[in-house]
């Protein structure tokens, strides 16, 4: 655990956010999922692995009024907290291994995942970071998670990760999560190469 700490901080402390590979000038799929969901602005929603993402700028400008950031990385979270200037009041920071880290249950109404659980190469660690999800997510509550797709690359900033279809993706979850809608996303790097993602949107059982 600490070893990857090490890694992201490492990461964050030495690259500028828009010179690495995942960077998005906005999360459009993200944002157009979590539209959809038709949640009101009092809708509590997390944002795992948020690193130094836009995602929370936007999701801010939404009206969106209880956003929760959790990252490994304190240094990727300052990032984000210093773009965000006064606003950053209004996000809820949680510096954190998804694996460990103790959420509270039953506040969430949505939870957003771009790029962590393809991280989880050891399938205990898939079940610990179900069992966050099912602790913490409300029942009925929705679950996007983005992960590279079977056309991907097989590694990421150096480390290895596992790649999935929306079917495998589902299994990792369980029957028990409902498949509610699945897209594809081609990622242009910022220097141009391209990156397939595959996105599963769930609903957590009542």
């Amino acid at each position: 655990m600490e070893e990857r700490h090490a890694h992201w901080e490492k990461v964050y402390q030495t690259k500028s956010p828009d010179a690495v590979s995942w960077f998005q000038e906005h999360a459009s799929r993200s944002l157009e999922i979590i539209r959809s969901v038709g949640e009101t602005s009092d809708a509590q929603i997390i944002d795992v692995g948020s690193g130094a993402s836009t995602l929370l700028d936007d999701l801010l400008t939404d009206g969106f009024k209880h956003v929760s950031a959790l990252d490994l990385s304190a240094s990727a979270l300052e990032v984000a907290r210093r773009r965000l200037g006064p606003l950053n009041q209004n996000v809820t920071w949680i510096t954190g291994d998804i694996r460990a880290v103790d959420l509270p249950e039953q506040a969430y109404d949505i939870w957003h995942d771009r790029a962590v659980f393809h991280f989880l190469t050891d399938p205990a660690d898939r079940i610990a970071y179900v069992r966050q999800v099912v602790k913490s997510v409300k029942h009925g509550g929705h679950v996007i998670v983005a992960t590279f797709a079977p056309d991907g690359p097989e590694h990421c900033s150096g480390l290895p990760v596992v790649r999935y279809d929306p079917n495998q993706l589902h299994n990792e979850f369980g029957p028990e999560f409902e498949l509610l809608e699945h897209a594809s996303e081609e990622h242009k790097t910022p220097w141009g190469s391209v990156q397939h993602f595959v996105y599963c949107h769930f609903r957590v059982p009542y």
